[in-house]
């Protein structure tokens, strides 16, 4: 579970890239995060996983305080950022290997683990490779791979689908469907909206720091009032106009 309450964060004390937002993301659910460009995904994204401090208000990961108690919170999650950039000159398998020890899992499940994920992505007969030489949807499906590693009961996955071919993108969206069923929780930010569309059981749209809508997508329907796709609704909470679309916060 994913708790944050009254959360804000400023830049320069003058762009409020989060306003005052709460949200809880419950167990057990795959929950969608979208918003045009420059809305706050990212920014507080970075403050679930303790990467940024929010300025005002409480996060809590798997039932932990991420400000307060670190180590406990980010022991509970596996993290996707949106930028594959991780140490190009180590060899996958060695990414992994220094993954596993980070987390504490033990060789025996290290190992059955990294077999399964990368046979499953179709790494495993690259793991010997230095990552300098993988392509970035290679180096997306390692990043996976190596969140996944330590079978954390939350995922929060920042456009995770970037990159990936699309048997890569379908296994991926299985493995988050049967991890929601097993009582887990799924976070992950995309601008692909079919795809919110089809597998989350609910989401939030946030716009200039601020949630605009929480809930499944046929409360949002009903909302609107209407029987609309989820990309015309979008557009109507957003502005759908090019400055909407600008930026990058």
């Amino acid at each position: 579970m994913i708790t944050l309450r009254d959360v804000s964060k400023s830049y320069d004390g003058t762009v409020k890239a989060v306003d005052n937002i709460t949200l809880t993301v419950q167990s057990g659910e795959i929950f969608g995060f979208l918003g045009p460009n420059g809305a706050g995904k990212t920014t507080t994204i970075k403050m679930i996983t303790g990467i940024l401090t929010p300025d005002q208000g409480s996060i809590l990961v798997g039932g932990h305080d991420i400000v307060r108690e670190p180590l406990a919170a980010k022991c509970s999650f596996g993290f996707v950022p949106d930028d594959p950039h991780i140490f190009p000159r180590l060899k996958a398998i060695e990414y992994l290997r220094f993954i596993g020890d980070i987390y504490h899992v033990s060789t025996e499940e290290r190992v059955s683990r990294i077999d399964l994920l990368s046979r499953r992505f179709g790494l495993k007969d690259v793991l010997n490779d230095r990552i300098q030489s993988y392509s970035h949807g290679m180096r997306q499906k390692l990043m996976i791979i190596g969140a996944l590693l330590p079978a954390p009961d939350v995922w929060i996955l920042d456009e995770p689908m970037t990159g990936l071919d699309p048997r890569s993108s379908y296994i991926l969206k299985e493995m988050m469907r049967e991890h929601a069923d097993c009582g887990k929780t799924v976070f992950f930010s995309t601008h692909i909206l079919d795809v919110a569309e089809k597998i989350c059981d609910r989401l939030a749209i946030i716009d200039q720091g601020r949630i605009m809508f929480c809930g499944t997508i046929q409360e949002m329907r009903n909302h609107f009032s209407s029987e609309s796709s989820l990309e015309t609704m979008f557009l109507d909470l957003v502005g759908g106009t090019a400055e909407n679309e600008a930026g990058g916060v």
